[in-house]
């Protein structure tokens, strides 16, 4: 087979620069083909209810956790006072409903993360970025409302125990695990559906009795006042920044209710950390869920500190029956019985 030429013709170079040309040509096309698409991002990123600068404000946290497995909130009847008393922020005066059961609304939901993790929320209770829990300025703290993203059909229950948001026409402000469960705590906002839920009749639907009853959440020192009942008074409150909480709690040890594990009376533990944070948010879940008193009990082990969060004493077999169902339906822990120590 005859060899090819080493080097084209003078007549076939004319050809091979127009082939040179076409190459050029499509080369630039496809590259300024490309520009739109980045131009569209940025323009999806800008859209109107998409808060691109919410990273500097608030943020979800730099820990993952499967929410799937976070379960919601459960509707428990109330004994304590209500936090319901009309109130005044930014100049504005709020006036709380008596009651949540029959409330129905539909609006723009947001959510709050890192920045308030820890904090007081506004009846007292210690916010938990992965708890169920919800800001509304006028349902009666605590009421529970169970939440609809209209977009995409997925529901949670929630716990309302907090007051907001206030800065926007926003008719209810989420736990940043109740907007991921949703859909939409990338996005920041959705488009919601609330409903009040009635405890009792709750429960009543599922034919099981009602578990034990909440008493009224321990409030922290620097925690926004409490109001238990709807006097007509309106009470002057004017919230951070921040819009939802005042300073983080302290972690500290009841030196009193540890005395207290010497009193007669059966104890539960529920769980021992090593990390004093861990044992004091679930010390505040459990003391605003059951009646008997809750401590942190901290022993030395093999060099290390254990801060153990236990119940008690607690008077009788039935009664430590009903603290161990509540806690597990709440799936804070499984309740063990203890020795005083």
């Amino acid at each position: 087979m005859r060899a090819l030429p080493t080097h084209l013709p003078l007549k076939a170079k004319p050809l091979k620069l127009v082939a040179l040309a076409a190459l050029s040509l499509l080369v630039v096309s496809c590259s300024t083909s490309r520009a739109p698409a980045q131009k569209n991002t940025s323009a999806v990123r800008a859209t109107p209810g998409l808060d691109i600068n919410r990273a500097h404000k608030d943020g979800a946290p730099w820990w993952d956790v499967d929410v799937s497995r976070i379960p919601d909130a459960t509707p428990t009847l109330h004994t304590g006072p209500y936090k319901a008393n009309p109130y005044t922020v930014l100049g504005k005066t709020y006036f709380p409903m008596a009651d949540s059961k029959r409330y129905v609304a539909s609006g723009t939901a947001s959510w709050y993360g890192t920045k308030f993790h820890g904090q007081n929320t506004a009846n007292g209770e210690v916010y938990d970025l992965y708890g169920m829990s919800a800001a509304h300025k006028t349902l009666p703290l605590p009421s529970y409302v169970r939440v609809t993203n209209l977009d995409n059909n997925k529901t949670v229950i929630l716990r309302v125990n907090d007051r907001g948001p206030f800065y926007s026409d926003r008719i209810i402000d989420l736990s940043y695990a109740a907007a991921k469960k949703l859909g939409y705590a990338e996005t920041g906002t959705a488009r919601v559906k609330v409903e009040g839920i009635d405890p009792q009749e709750w429960w009543a639907q599922r034919g099981r009795p009602a578990p034990l009853m909440l008493n009224e959440p321990k409030v922290a020192q620097n925690a926004a006042p409490t109001v238990t009942a709807s006097t007509g008074t309106v009470e002057q409150w004017t919230p951070p920044p921040q819009q939802h909480a005042a300073a983080v709690l302290p972690v500290q040890i009841d030196a009193k209710k540890n005395a207290s594990a010497t009193a007669s009376g059966q104890f539960l533990q529920v769980g021992a950390f090593a990390n004093p944070d861990a044992a004091e948010l679930l010390r505040s879940k459990l003391s605003s869920m059951v009646s008997a008193p809750v401590f942190i009990s901290s022993i030395v082990r093999n060099q290390q500190t254990l801060h153990r969060v236990r119940l008690g004493p607690i008077g009788s077999p039935g009664e430590v029956q009903q603290v161990q169902n509540s806690v597990r339906l709440a799936n804070l822990g499984s309740p063990s019985l203890v020795t005083a120590e």
